[in-house]
């Protein structure tokens, strides 16, 4: 008896899920602002593995710098994360 192959399931698009905040790749001169502004360099901020869905789907490359902005009750608010491998 042959076993039928499920069907490839349906992509999601994960920016319009509603459950995944707005993430976008940081321009070499913008990411030179923030690590002048936190007085900090690219190994000292978290960091977000280069196989996450997220930087899978904006094309990061390790070492870019992702802006992550997220609303709270607290308002919005900004977090970096360095790609790595």
């Amino acid at each position: 008896r042959m076993l039928k192959m499920p069907e490839q399931e349906e992509e999601i698009d994960i920016f319009t899920s509603g459950l995944v905040p707005k993430h976008v790749i940081l321009s070499e001169d913008e990411k030179a602002a923030i690590l002048k502004q936190y007085n900090i360099s690219v190994k000292q901020l978290p960091r977000i593995k280069i196989s996450d869905p997220v930087v899978k789907r904006l094309s990061a490359k390790k070492g870019d710098i992702i802006k992550i902005m997220r609303t709270g009750h607290v308002g919005e608010y900004n977090y970096y994360r360095a790609v790595v491998g």
